[in-house]
């Protein structure tokens, strides 16, 4: 079989190695479709503070099983799949307590281990998520990137008849807005400087969205919530500016919610944050749990997946989806590789 290979920032080579022999407590899946996300896209350019190179990439995933490890129970061969991506330890306090997307060990499949980027992986029964029967394999693997908008969205508890502002049109912000109004929201609204993007949220069916450039957050806030502006504000872009807005504009004794991973060291306004009482709150990654609402909001209707795929390349044009990515900043959501030929 054929395996992706990073060997370095901006090189990917394809190795031909042997299909991974199944353990017990392993399963055997055919990889289907991989989706990239900004992470891989920061492997790419060298960017990624906590990977090194050589390394095989892909985390969002769907597939299909084809052999089961002795143990193994419900699964089935031909099941589709997806696979939760984060290998732990299993033992310090996090993961004793059932956080154990805050694992102290924590790797990521693509990053710190090995990813998914080949014809066939081998990978533990408890890692892998069946996926609905009707799903598309496209769909299946933007469950993953789904996941970490459901876990967001929920660091607040329940969103139901809450006003949410979102921050970033970007995948990962289209996603959070869709979920938070998935699971009740009174009133969603999402912001950036791309009309692009933004059309794509409203595509998505986004009550609100707001160009930045064009229109202050603050006045938004009041035109589209009210007096008593948002609830909660997502920021789902990461920056100074964003984080700056979020603080300056949030209503006293709000929440604000950092979801994307920050650009740099942050330059912020902490003495508004502390004099309004905010709370200042942080996402990372997601658990079992997340995934599962996140199948379901996807079989109720309540999330559209299909608009935000830009792209299909081929396994062997790995490099080519990156190249495109690059040169597609603005027009570009999630691109997929499709790795059986």
């Amino acid at each position: 079989m054929l395996q992706q290979v990073m060997t370095r920032p901006g090189v990917i080579e394809f190795n031909e190695v042997d299909i991974p022999k199944v353990h017990e407590g392993e399963v055997l899946i055919k990889i289907m479709k991989i989706g990239i996300c900004g992470s891989d896209v920061h492997v790419y350019h060298g960017e990624h503070p906590f990977t090194s190179y050589p390394v095989t990439q892909g985390h969002e995933v769907s597939g299909i099983v084809i052999e089961l490890g002795e143990s193994v129970t419900g699964l089935k061969i031909g099941q589709k799949v997806t696979i939760q991506p984060q290998v732990v330890c299993g033992e310090c306090y996090p993961c004793r307590h059932g956080r154990y997307n805050l694992c102290e060990e924590l790797k990521v499949m693509g990053f710190q281990t090995t990813g998914v980027a080949s014809h066939y992986f081998a990978v533990a029964d408890k890692k892998v998520t069946p996926l609905p029967d009707d799903m598309e394999f496209d769909e299946g693997a933007m469950i993953e990137p789904l996941a970490v908008a459901v876990h967001a969205v929920k660091r607040v508890g329940d969103v139901k008849n809450l006003k949410i502002a979102v921050l970033g049109s970007g995948p990962i912000g289209i996603l959070v807005a869709q979920v938070a109004k998935g699971l009740g929201a009174r009133s969603v609204m999402i912001t950036d400087i791309s009309d692009v993007r933004l059309k794509k949220a409203k595509e998505c069916g986004i009550n609100y969205c707001i160009n930045t450039k064009e229109k202050d957050f603050g006045e938004a806030m009041l035109e589209n919530f009210g007096p008593d502006k948002a609830d909660v504000i997502y920021d789902c872009a990461g920056n100074n500016v964003t984080m700056g807005e979020a603080i300056k504009y949030a209503r006293k004794g709000s929440t604000i919610i950092l979801v994307a991973v920050f650009a740099g060291m942050a330059k912020v306004d902490l003495a508004v944050l502390n004099d309004h009482e905010l709370d200042l709150n942080t996402s990372m990654m997601y658990r079992n749990e997340d995934y599962l609402d996140a199948m379901k909001l996807v079989e109720e209707g309540k999330v559209a997946l299909a608009p935000l795929i830009s792209k299909h390349f081929q396994f062997k044009d790995y490099l080519k989806a990156y190249q495109y990515i690059d040169e597609n900043r603005e027009t570009t959501m999630k691109v997929i590789i499709d790795v059986q030929e």
